[in-house]
């Protein structure tokens, strides 16, 4: 049987005063989601490992069942591999967000979400002015970019930006988490410092300000790594032919990583202004050729990160009625059956405005199978499912029919 994952990355919360103690996933309106719940089957799944950060990256490679202790490199790398950079031996890749500093504090992980274009810009500039033998940067979406250190050591304590917004950025600069790592740190910082001068007054950024946009006026490296070594989904589940769809670098770079097509979608942003229509056509045309799609969806998080409650809703909202009714209306006319799975990576509560590790809920459709009591999708609604708590590889297994063992 085909599969397809829609990933709501962000989309589980915690309960909000405002709406009268519900989460947005429960708050909002959200029909195919409700009835995949009641036709299907569900549970949670712990998608965070003890000991690991509740990263995206962590979160979707346990969504797809890899052991993280063997395979994690940090989300540079896996965002190297999407842009199309290949890591030599000694190379250490790191995330580079272009973020907005105002005095001493970060004011936001995304430069006002900044255009690609615009973005571009600035990087260029930053390699010409910053690079080196050793230092290069590359371009990738919106704020989102890259860092390539030759010789770095990865041994060092970075902070997610996104973690951290409107706290003073000089306590959480790159601290070096051995004494070889004291040269790496001490170089990616002066790197932030010296971006900080150079950016202050560009003409992009001067213009941004004018028309009341925030500066990306830093830039802000983090989860450095060395080249992975993982499977493919094919070598792992013996699936003979998969894809991705997605707008953010990091999930195209696992993808890439997994032996997955990737497939880009015109307009997708990653915000809430992304191009639904077009990722669920582009999903259910990759399944014609395709046994799994991984079609992630970022809107929700972003929301999270913004701590933007009603646009959080409207994220989900959009995500029902404009990818998972399509997706759905669709393949229950194929003669064929496809299992459709749905579940974010982690959750992003609008309260605190970054991750957490709680496990997340899931369902699980299979046309002709029997149903679970559960009658609506959200964070406390599974907890009666027949999954219960999930773990590892179980939910990957569970959804391409392999024996849990």
């Amino acid at each position: 049987m085909k599969s397809i994952i829609i990933l709501a990355d962000g989309a589980a919360d915690e309960p909000i005063g405002a709406l009268g103690g519900k989460t947005p996933l429960q708050y909002a309106h959200t029909p195919y989601l409700d009835k995949l719940a009641e036709l299907g089957v569900t549970g949670r799944l712990k998608t965070v490992p003890d000991g690991f950060h509740p990263g995206s990256e962590v979160a979707n490679l346990s969504v797809l069942g890899y052991d993280l202790p063997k395979v994690y490199e940090g989300r540079g790398v896996l965002e190297a591999a999407s842009i199309g950079v290949t890591l030599k031996p000694g190379e250490m890749a790191m995330r580079c967000n272009l973020v907005c500093i105002e005095g001493d504090i970060l004011k936001n992980h995304s430069a006002g979400h900044i255009s690609t274009e615009e973005a571009d810009i600035l990087i260029q500039y930053l390699n010409n002015e910053l690079g080196s033998e050793q230092i290069s940067f590359y371009t990738g979406v919106s704020y989102r970019h890259l860092l390539v250190v030759k010789n770095g050591d990865k041994h060092l304590d970075c902070t997610p930006p996104h973690d951290v917004p409107l706290q003073p950025f000089g306590p959480l600069l790159i601290q070096a988490e051995t004494e070889e790592a004291v040269t790496t740190a001490r170089l990616l910082n002066d790197l932030i410092l010296r971006s900080q001068k150079l950016l202050k007054n560009h003409p992009v950024n001067r213009k941004r300000i004018s028309i009341g946009k925030d500066p990306a006026n830093s830039i802000w490296p983090w989860s450095p790594g060395y080249r992975p070594a993982m499977q493919t989904m094919q070598q792992m589940y013996g699936i003979r032919k998969g894809a991705v769809i997605s707008a953010v670098d990091l999930i195209r770079g696992i993808g890439v990583y997994a032996g997955l097509e990737v497939i880009q979608v015109e307009g997708a942003t990653g915000l809430y202004d992304t191009n639904y229509e077009g990722k669920a056509k582009a999903a259910l045309e990759a399944l014609k050729t395709n046994d799994f799609v991984y079609l992630h969806i970022e809107a929700s998080d972003e929301a999270g990160h913004e701590g933007d409650v009603q646009l959080k809703i409207r994220t989900i909202e959009d995500l029902d009625k404009r990818v998972v009714g399509p997706v759905y209306e669709a393949l229950r006319m194929w003669d064929d059956p496809v299992a459709i799975a749905v579940l974010p990576d982690h959750p992003t509560p609008c309260t605190i405005r970054t991750h957490t590790n709680d496990p997340i809920p899931f369902f699980i459709y299979k046309p002709f199978q029997k149903a679970d009591l559960v009658k609506e999708y959200n964070e406390f609604s599974v907890e009666n499912g027949t999954f219960g708590i999930l773990e590892k590889d179980q939910f990957i297994k569970e959804l391409l029919g392999h024996e849990i063992l």
